[in-house]
This record gives C-alpha cells, structure tokens and sequence, in this order.
C-alpha cells in the first residue's frame, strides 16, 4: 500500500527504553534542578504527575502546555510563570542526563530516512507531553532533530494526547491528510495502535518494547529490524 504519511511513535519505538526507568531518572533530574528554586522534590513530582494527568485529560478547547501549567501552578501560584525559562532550560541542558535511562538504536535514521522514500509526509507522533525543546533533546540521543519530520507533536501545538483518538485525528486535520492513507508505527498496543486504529489509521507494531494492557490485536508487528524491511518493502 502506498502512503500519505508514515507517523512514528518516540520513546520505546525510535528511542528505546524502559519507560518507569526512564521517568524515575527524569523526575530526579528535574527535582535536583529545581530544588534551588524553593521545589520540594516529592511536592514537584506530585505536580507534575498531576498536570500530566491534565493533558491527558485534555478535551480540545485548549493547548496541552496551557492544561499542564494552570494545574502546575494551581499547585505552586502564578509567580512559576517567572520561572518557565528555567524548566526551558532544564529540557535543553540537564535533561541531556536522562539519556543514560535510554538504549542506542543505530536503525533509527535508517527508518525515517525510508519511510521518507516512501511517504510524502514522515511525521513525529510523540506523546505531546513535553515541550519543543524537550521533544528535540529526546531526537538527538538517535541522532535526529525535528527538521527530519515534517511535523512534530509536542505540548505547545497538540490539544488532546495518547490514547485519545482525537490525538491523530487533529495531526490528520492539521496535517490535511486522509487518516486511512497514514501509517502508525509505534510500541504501545493501546496508545498506538487501537488509539490509531480508532481514528482510521492504519498501524505497525514495533515489538521490541512493547507495551501492552491487554491482548495482543490483530496488526503488522515486528521488531525493529523487521520493521525496517517491512518499509523497504512498501
């Protein structure tokens, strides 16, 4: 099948890892950041899980960065507007450390650069948790940065998140693409693929850490390396 775009999941898709080791090693790195500033490490965690959890609740009619900073600062008052440049700067510098939670994955330029032969649009579909520049500082520990896509999912320009169709319906709109002529590629069963599936999106798989709450679906799956050679073959 020939396809319009081809989105690709991040963190255990193209960036391998574990991810409650990964998120143990980040919440320490950015409570340890923020302590000079007057956060309490276990009161910073807490807020943050707690405005994440606002994201993910988000339900369209705001950004996911304005849904996660009103919970914050609901929390920690409105003088943490003042401070947004440090946590900026924190996802460009001391969150580098976090790379040590991650794997190296030397097929991961391999895969965008094919899926780029085979599709006119390769989008980055990365859970819009993070900032810009927290998405970019991910890309680089495998040797990408956002100009390999044509889109890039982050919280500043995403307005619902996984495992929330509605996520991939909106980069299809933005995007003015036709959900059934896009491929999914991603680890997670349900925020990848049946969130994907939901929306129309055909999907893949990747195996290698997977993700899974429930049964297996039915769906293309492989390990990396198979997914490599499945987008060869396209």
């Amino acid at each position: 099948m020939k396809y319009e775009a081809i989105l690709f999941d991040l963190d255990g898709t193209l960036l391998p890892m574990d991810n409650d080791q990964f998120t143990y090693g980040y919440m320490k790195l950015l409570a340890k950041t923020m302590a000079p500033y007057g956060y309490q490490p276990e009161t910073l965690i807490q807020a943050v899980w707690k405005g994440v959890s606002s994201m993910v609740k988000n339900d369209g009619s705001r950004k996911n960065s304005e849904a996660f900073w009103e919970t914050f600062t609901g929390i920690f008052g409105p003088q943490v507007y003042e401070q947004l440049p440090v946590f900026d700067r924190f996802y460009r510098e001391q969150f580098q450390e976090a790379a040590a939670y991650t794997a190296p994955n030397p097929l991961a330029k391999e895969a965008v650069k094919l899926a780029r032969q085979k599709a006119a649009k390769v989008i980055l579909a990365t859970n819009p948790l993070f900032p810009p520049c927290g998405v970019e500082t991910r890309l680089s520990w495998i040797g990408l940065k956002p100009e390999d896509f044509d889109y890039v999912t982050n919280y500043e320009n995403s307005c619902y998140c996984k495992p929330n169709p509605k996520y991939f319906e909106e980069i299809s709109v933005k995007q003015k693409l036709k959900a059934q002529n896009c491929l999914m590629i991603g680890n997670d069963v349900q925020e990848d693929v049946e969130a994907s599936n939901a929306a129309g999106l055909d999907c893949y798989l990747v195996t290698d850490n997977l993700i899974n709450r429930k049964e297996m679906p039915e769906c293309k799956r492989g390990s990396f390396e198979e997914l490599i050679s499945f987008l060869e073959m396209l």
